[in-house]
């Protein structure tokens, strides 16, 4: 049984931990490829897009070589409007790369245990020891695995040259891990600039944006505190991608999509691997500028029109269908009708 204190689940068993990354992995890589092939975002937007996905999927591999054959401690999955690891098991992930180097040290020789598990396996014909296995994960996790690629609770991206066609000269990206609900948000800002090279700025620009940019708030409010933050500045437009819930066997919440999931995997109408995404787009742009201050000091402000939201769903077929007979109000107020991306036992198959 999974256990289920408020809000998250402990993946207590192996079975449950290979099951679980082998589910996030596969959803997370079918969504990278749906969004692409569907054009939901810009190219240059995409790109961006898969590389900070490539990042959350760095950070659950390193979860899963952590904890595999832990006995002591146990990875929590949020489960409320979610489907990702809870928050903080990023953050512990952060910390122990912090203490990399101290922690190696106090790790066994890497030649001394190989050659314990050859005498183990080859001479005295036994099974490794579960202790033993989790020495040796150690020691994959503490050598291989990369602080500067772990999805942190702000990851800021650079400012680069927006494409030919864009409705500013300049693009940045940046991401953040919302707390309070569990999942990742990618967001792009066009802007223009006060006839200088921003990058000479960047540093002022990028404290600015984890001041006030790294938690979900309305757009149009976290677009205006941009705006007064940065005087030289001119934000265009401003795009926040909410990427999930992740529907799924482990999910507990309210969430519609969700209770059909798990009603469907109850009933045995549909598999236990089931998985859908939702998929949300907000956006906000400006309409025009106006000034503000004394006339000794005066700053130039966006007008910003009404936040405009797009909601996606992605799904194997055979989810999709059940969504359009148990939630068609949902799948109603879509941008466009569910994607279809792949069900993982038959892409395993083929």
């Amino acid at each position: 049984m999974i256990v289920t204190p408020l809000d998250s689940a402990v993946l207590d068993s192996k079975e449950q931990y290979v099951f679980y990354h082998k589910m996030i992995d596969f959803a997370l890589k079918e969504l990278i490829v749906a969004v692409q092939q569907n054009k939901i975002l810009k190219e240059q937007e995409i790109q961006l897009f898969k590389q900070y996905c490539d990042l959350l999927l760095y950070s659950i591999e390193a979860m899963r070589v952590k904890y595999m054959y832990d006995d002591e401690d146990n990875m929590k999955v949020d489960l409320t409007d979610s489907g990702f690891p809870n928050y903080l098991e990023f953050r512990y992930l952060f910390n122990d790369l912090e203490l990399r180097e101290e922690y190696l040290g106090k790790l066994t020789n890497i030649e001394l245990l190989k050659d314990e598990f050859l005498d183990t396996l080859l001479r005295k014909k036994e099974p490794i020891a579960k202790r033993k296995l989790f020495q040796a994960a150690s020691i994959v996790y503490y050598s291989s695995a990369k602080k500067e690629y772990i999805f942190n609770r702000f990851v800021q991206g650079k400012i680069i040259e927006a494409s030919q066609g864009a409705p500013a000269d300049y693009l940045v990206s940046w991401s953040f891990y919302e707390v309070s609900h569990n999942r990742p948000f990618i967001c792009y800002m066009y802007f223009n600039y006060d006839g200088k090279d921003p990058l000479k700025d960047r540093d002022d620009i990028y404290y600015a944006l984890k001041t006030v940019a790294d938690r979900e708030l309305a757009l149009d409010t976290m677009a205006y505190a941009i705006d007064k933050r940065l005087p030289k500045l001119f934000p265009k437009l401003i795009k926040r991608v909410d990427l999930g819930p992740i529907h799924n066997v482990f999910a507990k919440d309210e969430n519609k999509v969700t209770h059909a999931i798990l009603e469907g995997i109850s009933k045995k109408t549909i598999p236990l691997e089931a998985y859908a995404i939702s998929f949300k787009i907000d956006e906000v742009n400006s309409q025009s500028e106006f000034k503000e201050g004394s006339f000794f000091n005066k700053q130039v402000f966006q007008k910003w029109n009404h936040t405009f939201r797009q909601r996606y769903v992605f799904a194997p077929h055979r989810i999709i269908q059940l969504l359009y007979n148990k939630t068609p109000e949902v799948m109603n107020k879509l941008a466009k009708a569910p994607i279809q991306v792949a069900d993982i036992i038959t892409k395993h198959k083929n």
